[in-house]
């Protein structure tokens, strides 16, 4: 358990929690900690699936600019230094449904930190955005690689070059976030969302989303095949010879699966 982020299981839905008041800046601490609370949850067989929050006030404001305004180009050219992108591939790798439950705001590292979910669940009044160019930089925990492959690469180009703040109903036009709801209701409507997999087929969940995830990398036919060695590795499960004889003797949607 971190100082500034924790991991909390409710049921079968872990939460990532960010608690660094005011505004949950990203620092170093909360990256090793991130990566440390995502791996747990990856691991963790009771956990089916996994909302990241920041909060009912703020989701995350970016990352720490005061810890980060004096690091030079060979501080961040070091492959230790490579911490915040490091912590958001390792959410990304979570091999389970995960859900980013914005209030507040969600920019630069924030909304890096969410683009790194499945999906994303916003207060009404959100504000989202990828700010870095302002500061003479850019995104670099996977700001211009995620988004463009979210909403595309000119929509992408218009928020990064801009740098602009990005408010809830535009953000949901542009696909930037899933849903909108009052902002006291994000956590219930996250935890909503994932409790549709507390007893799903856990090892299908996870083969889904390294096919659609794996798939974005490559080719239509080489994602063909990366899709048919996954549905062939399902045949491996309990959870597939659950589901087909529930589906024969039952019908479909009744099956009680191990997750196995």
């Amino acid at each position: 358990m971190g100082e500034f982020v924790r991991l909390e299981v409710d049921g079968a839905i872990g939460t990532i929690r960010l608690d660094r008041p005011k505004m949950n800046a990203l620092n170093r601490q909360i990256e090793v900690e991130l990566r440390e609370v995502a791996l747990e949850a990856a691991e963790r067989d009771d956990i089916r699936a996994v909302i990241v929050y920041g909060g009912e006030k703020v989701f995350a404001a970016g990352a720490d600019i005061k810890e980060m305004a004096e690091m030079s180009y060979g501080d961040m050219a070091r492959k230790e230094q490579r911490g915040l992108s490091d912590a958001m591939s390792q959410v990304a790798a979570i091999p389970k449904p995960t859900v980013a439950a914005l209030t507040g705001y969600a920019l630069g590292g924030g909304f890096e930190l969410a683009l790194s979910c499945d999906r994303r669940i916003a207060a009404d009044d959100i504000k989202v955005g990828q700010p870095e160019i302002l500061l003479g930089v850019i995104p670099g925990a996977g700001g211009t690689q995620r988004l463009a492959r979210l909403i595309g690469p000119s929509k992408a180009k218009d928020i990064i070059y801009t740098g602009r703040f990005v408010e809830a109903q535009e953000a949901l036009a542009l696909g930037m976030v899933d849903e909108l709801v009052p902002a006291d209701e994000v956590y219930a409507a996250a935890r909503r969302w994932a409790e549709q997999f507390a007893g799903g087929a856990a090892r299908a969940l996870a083969a889904a989303k390294a096919a659609i995830d794996g798939g974005l990398d490559l080719d239509l036919a080489n994602g063909l095949k990366l899709e048919t060695h996954l549905f062939a590795g399902t045949f491996a499960t309990e959870d597939q010879k659950i589901g087909m004889r529930s589906f024969i003797e039952n019908g479909p949607g009744k099956a009680e699966f191990t997750g196995k």
